[in-house]
């Protein structure tokens, strides 16, 4: 994966407003905003063709990204994407500066991995994933571009909650922070097939058959 996914040319926009963003999208430009830290929110704007191929790859929802704003380089976290109802068109972005020193509060995918080892799943059973992201607090050098929930020895009918992965040395979830058992939020559960699914599987193969 290229870095430069994670780096992109952004220029300070004064001319603000609804009018004034409609008129940078017909110009193929996507407006956004910079908040965060001391300093006041900055407006901005980015080249389309390079936010959108950017934003294919799963890595630049999580990782630190550098934004060159006229010259000068601001490391941030992509915290919203507006999108156009139909057109693959990205209208909006939201970025939140990252402070060196100072944790930050966002959230990664969930990567199940293993699920083909799993007996469980071999017998027949289905991998229920309850969440596919998990909201975490880190340093901004200890940020994961994914949390990984091995499937391997998940046995039937086991259900993972937060408090069953391993996360990151110097990363915490911000769920099991609140000192909830409610808060321990379900993962991903290995349950058996339904049978009418696979009663109904049995009949097509049937029919195929005949």
């Amino acid at each position: 994966m290229s870095d430069a996914i994670f780096n992109l040319d952004a220029q300070v926009r004064a001319d603000l407003g609804k009018g004034a963003s409609r008129r940078l999208r017909h110009a193929d430009k996507v407006p956004a905003i910079l908040y965060g830290g001391e300093e006041a929110p900055l407006a901005l704007t980015l080249a389309h063709n390079k936010v959108i191929q950017a934003s294919e790859f799963e890595a630049f929802y999580s990782h630190v990204l550098t934004l060159n704003i006229d010259g000068q380089k601001v490391e941030a976290l992509l915290k919203d994407v507006q999108r156009h109802p139909y057109k693959p068109k990205i209208t909006h972005m939201d970025f939140q500066r990252v402070i060196a020193g100072q944790d930050v509060h966002t959230s990664v995918p969930i990567h199940f991995v293993n699920e083909e080892k799993s007996q469980a799943i071999k017998d027949g059973g289905i991998a229920e994933h309850h969440v596919t992201e998990v909201e975490i607090t880190c340093l901004p050098k200890d940020l994961p571009e994914f949390i990984e929930v091995d499937m391997a020895g998940v046995e039937m009918g086991q259900t993972l909650h937060l408090s069953d992965l391993t996360l990151p040395a110097g990363v915490s979830s911000v769920e099991l922070a609140k000192e909830d058992e409610a808060h321990n939020l379900a993962v991903v559960t290995v349950k058996p097939a339904p049978k009418a699914a696979a009663a109904d599987d049995a009949e097509g193969e049937e029919a195929a058959a005949e």
